[in-house]
């Protein structure tokens, strides 16, 4: 079968047909959570949910158990779900084992039960192994994770924001996906917050525009990160430290930081790059921004050359990549990137 992004299973859903297999393949809770809850909604009433809805795992041995009741027919139900959660287990059992499952499996996939979706999930499979393979070609492979490369995990960011505005019943200016998707690093629960919060913002217009996620969205560490900036441009190591320690202890989440940090990164070099704007009332409108946090973006923006900000941009997302690769330390982290962003103002200073 296909494989698609998360985003694209509403669709395949409305189509009417029940899917009999579907793998959840990545790392990303809010999507897997977020293709669980439409699979529900879609194929069980809500009446039926304490007979037709069955949560197993293979990291307990219970993969044969959860084939066993895709062929029973549910009870006060036309339809069911079988869940086989932590399905890479099945890897890691030993060859006999697992040779037995991807038979009893594969033997189901060619005459699924047509009262039953099997929905498979794992969050990193072999594809050089018969069961990644056999899902592959007989399941319908969903993509909940935003992917390895920046690029990549901002796209299913900006994704995500288009299908919850349409769930809402808004619009989204071009720009204010990507602007917002910046924003909050990359995390989908906080995006569903924040898209809601804009929403109700918009009101009757129902359309969201860049100048209102630039308002609206966490105003408050908006004034936070442009404090920081006018410390970085300066190469105030000290003081940064000093600001970073009092927002961490205030309950400001690392990943959080650096995803506002190279969001302020960004438009410092879009601050650059505008013609003829010597005012934040001038440069608000191409910035998205209001009059008086583009007149510090601007300003420090001209305290920094552009290759310190691509460089700046470069050890931002070493460390975004840090923290969410689970390193042990985050505040070292954390403090040794602004150990290199101040040592790189201060050299050009």
């Amino acid at each position: 079968m296909a494989r698609i992004a998360a985003a694209e299973l509403l669709a395949r859903v409305e189509k009417g047909r029940a899917i009999p297999a579907v793998l959840l393949l990545g790392d990303e809770a809010f999507l897997r959570d977020s293709c669980r809850k439409l699979l529900i909604e879609k194929y069980v009433p809500e009446a039926a949910r304490a007979w037709a809805l069955s949560r197993f795992s293979a990291a307990r041995g219970e993969g044969p158990a959860a084939l066993d009741q895709a062929q029973t027919m549910p009870m006060l139900s036309p339809q069911q779900v079988v869940f086989l959660e932590e399905a890479e287990a099945v890897e890691k059992l030993g060859e006999a084992k697992r040779e037995d499952f991807v038979k009893a499996l594969e033997a189901y996939l060619e005459n699924p039960a047509p009262f039953t979706t099997l929905v498979l999930e794992a969050e990193v499979l072999d594809q050089r192994m018969k069961f990644a393979k056999l899902l592959a070609e007989k399941a319908l492979v969903v993509a909940v994770s935003l992917g390895e490369k920046e690029l990549e995990r901002r796209a299913a960011a900006v994704a995500q924001a288009g299908a919850l505005a349409s769930e809402l019943g808004v619009v989204l200016e071009a720009g204010a996906a990507e602007d917002l998707a910046e924003w909050v690093a990359e995390d989908l629960q906080l995006l569903k917050t924040e898209m809601e919060k804009l929403a109700t913002y918009a009101g009757e217009r129902r359309r969201i525009r860049r100048e209102d996620v630039a308002a609206l969205v966490v105003s408050q560490k908006k004034n936070t990160v442009w404090q920081l900036a006018e410390m970085l441009a300066a190469g105030k190591r000290k003081t940064a430290l000093e600001f970073l320690e009092r927002l961490l202890r205030d309950g400001d989440e690392p990943v959080a930081l650096v995803g506002a940090m190279a969001w302020m990164y960004r438009k410092l070099i879009e601050a650059q790059e505008i013609k003829g704007a010597v005012n934040g009332w001038q440069a608000a409108r191409q910035l998205g921004m209001r009059p008086e946090m583009a007149e510090v973006a601007l300003q420090s923006a001209r305290r920094m050359s552009r290759e310190q900000l691509l460089s700046g941009l470069r050890a931002l997302q070493e460390c975004d990549d840090g923290l969410k690769g689970g390193v042990r330390e985050p505040r070292a982290l954390l403090d040794f990137l602004i150990a290199r962003l101040t040592g790189q103002s201060a050299s050009a200073a």
